[in-house]
């Protein structure tokens, strides 16, 4: 179990990117959903301890990860937003030079473990054409395969799903959702299917601050009954939030504009009742959130 505290961080220019952020993740699959600039990267390299917090605590465990920061990067396993390769080596030696560096020092385990994690992430196939060759998906099965190095028991995941098309998305997640079964991984995004499809448990961070957190299901549950929706022309929807409408999101369906409205009881003029989903939850927490 991960277990944060009163974590802080404030940049040298004086930006206050977490604010008494506390949180605890149990082993398997948990979302960390925010929008881009809400602190979600500065939350993960502190935890990855890639930099220190200006106060907090944070354990894994038995391991004080900021007073013992190595003993933790022996169980890490980390897939940064954007990571650094060899553009020309192939993927079987970086992945062995990378197994190197974390310690399998042993020929025969790391052929075993190399070869293991290119099947495991479905790479064996290309696992001599250059990293430089590989699409989106496969630089990201790439990235989990040398997370997995060591058999980590935490596993640290930032936007991952970021700009790959539905095929390779589905595919990746379907590998995160049987690394995470047995071993505690956290899924920081903004996006939400990403969550919805994956996680038993989430937080939403929103300035900073952790705004929600609970199960998806129960969070979705809390708004039964309090979403409703209207499709109308992009020109009406200014008239709808000056006659105090209290808009939570917007899409475009067949050129028309769906409007989800969030209000206690039914608000007439068109509107009918929608089960809400957890596209809802995140959108009138962050409402709520940057109102107050």
């Amino acid at each position: 179990m991960l277990i944060v505290e009163n974590l802080t961080h404030v940049y040298p220019n004086g930006h206050k990117a977490l604010d008494e952020v506390s949180l605890i993740v149990p082993k398997g699959m948990y979302g960390l959903l925010g929008p881009n600039g809400a602190g979600k990267s500065t939350l993960m390299r502190t935890i990855a301890t890639l930099q220190a917090p200006t106060g907090g605590h944070v354990r894994f465990g038995e391991i004080d990860v900021l007073k013992d920061p190595e003993e933790l990067r022996k169980t890490l396993g980390y897939l940064p937003q954007d990571f650094g390769v060899y553009p020309r080596v192939s993927a079987y030696d970086m992945l062995d030079h990378m197994a190197v560096l974390k310690g399998v020092s042993n020929g025969k385990e790391r052929r075993e473990t190399v070869e293991h994690l290119l099947n495991q992430t479905n790479l064996w196939n290309v696992r001599k054409r250059a990293i430089a060759g590989f699409s989106g998906g496969m630089r990201q099965r790439f990235g989990i395969a040398q997370a997995l190095i060591g058999d980590p028991r935490l596993i640290i995941v930032d936007e991952p799903t970021a700009g790959l098309d539905p095929e390779e998305r589905n595919r990746f997640l379907n590998l995160l959702s049987e690394i995470g079964e047995n071993v505690v991984v956290i899924l920081s995004t903004h996006i939400v299917e990403d969550v919805s499809d994956l996680c038993p448990a989430m937080a939403i961070i929103c300035d900073g601050k952790i705004v929600k957190q609970g199960a998806p299901l129960e969070l979705v549950a809390q708004l039964k009954g309090r979403i409703w929706k209207k499709t109308i022309d992009k020109s009406e929807l200014e008239g709808l939030r000056a006659r105090g409408y209290k808009v939570i999101h917007t899409r475009l369906f067949t050129g028309r504009t769906v409007v989800h409205i969030e209000s206690d009881s039914d608000p007439g003029d068109g509107f009918v009742p929608v089960d809400g989903g957890l596209e809802d939850v995140y959108f009138t927490t962050l409402h709520a959130s940057r109102a107050a």
